[in-house]
């Protein structure tokens, strides 16, 4: 046996306590620790978890998938999904490293979401409401023509039967780029059926999660009657270095974070995760006569 494969026997065996031979280590199994984002430190995954996905040393806040988000906010199964069926067109045959309609099919794969947007109605502490939320696992929660087709039809219906609508934004990706002007369309036509619905008399409080940034953050995630903030989520249009790049100077400390947009005047309320579906009803309970 040659040295290299005695070291290579060396670190996948040791020798059993009872002396009956080699055994193979017992590794720690993938997956029980994660690392923070923010602090670093090294965290029990299912501690985590139990948290809503929140660091248990310093408080950052964790991307959570869309199913998950429903389960943290909503009475469980009262969830009732609209539009499920809709699917994004390649309008431009769309090509960068890959087809657009291919790269469709593969986020749909590895995400298990047709679609960046889920709407839908439900019930939150037995208050009904209209639900919706984009994720940033799919595209970086870019709205596309579906995303703002299925915002438009929630907040229309959310009309007709005069509900409370609440909408979770994780958007990082803007308009998608893929779709063209058919994508920047869905600002005007969401921020319009908002309009109508704010005539009407309807409550919308917007969430703002990290990261809302461009389109999304231009349009409908800005135009709540109550905007929350998760702390800490980056909230802007175009983001910090850009922004640094073109002004050519430097940013204030903390520029377009949730504290520092709470600071300016642009969101009401941050709002740690543990605490949003309880001051959602609040809110709901205060305003919906």
């Amino acid at each position: 046996m040659s040295t290299g494969q005695v070291e290579q026997a060396e670190t996948s065996a040791v020798e059993s306590p009872s002396g009956s031979g080699l055994r193979r280590k017992r590794g720690v199994p993938e997956g029980l620790w994660l690392r923070c984002e923010d602090c670093g430190a090294t965290l029990f995954r299912k501690q985590v978890e139990q948290a809503d996905r929140v660091c248990t040393q310093c408080g950052y806040h964790f991307y959570v998938p869309a199913a998950a988000r429903i389960a943290q906010l909503l009475d469980t199964d009262s969830f009732e999904e609209w539009h499920a069926g809709l699917s994004s067109l390649d309008p431009l045959g769309f090509v960068d490293k890959k087809p657009y309609r291919e790269r469709l099919i593969a986020e749909q794969k590895k995400t298990g979401l047709r679609e960046a947007c889920l709407v839908g109605r439900g019930y939150m502490r037995g208050r009904p409401l209209v639900f919706g939320l984009t994720d940033s696992s799919f595209i970086m929660g870019s709205m596309g023509s579906v995303v703002g087709e299925k915002l438009t039809r929630a907040i229309e219906a959310a009309t007709e039967l005069k509900l409370p609508l609440v909408i979770v934004s994780g958007s990082g990706g803007g308009a998608r780029m893929h779709e063209g002007i058919f994508s920047l369309m869905q600002m005007g036509k969401v921020s319009a059926a908002l309009g109508r619905y704010h005539a009407s008399g309807g409550l919308y409080i917007s969430v703002l999660t990290n990261p809302t940034m461009g389109g999304v953050a231009a349009s409908f995630a800005s135009l709540g009657d109550v905007i929350m903030a998760e702390p800490r989520a980056l909230v802007g249009f175009a983001g910090p270095r850009v922004v640094q790049a073109t002004v050519n100077k430097p940013l204030p400390e903390g520029f377009q974070t949730s504290e520092f947009l709470l600071e300016h005047g642009f969101i009401d309320r941050i709002v740690p995760r543990s605490e949003l579906r309880t001051e959602i009803s609040r809110i709901i309970d205060y305003c919906v006569r």
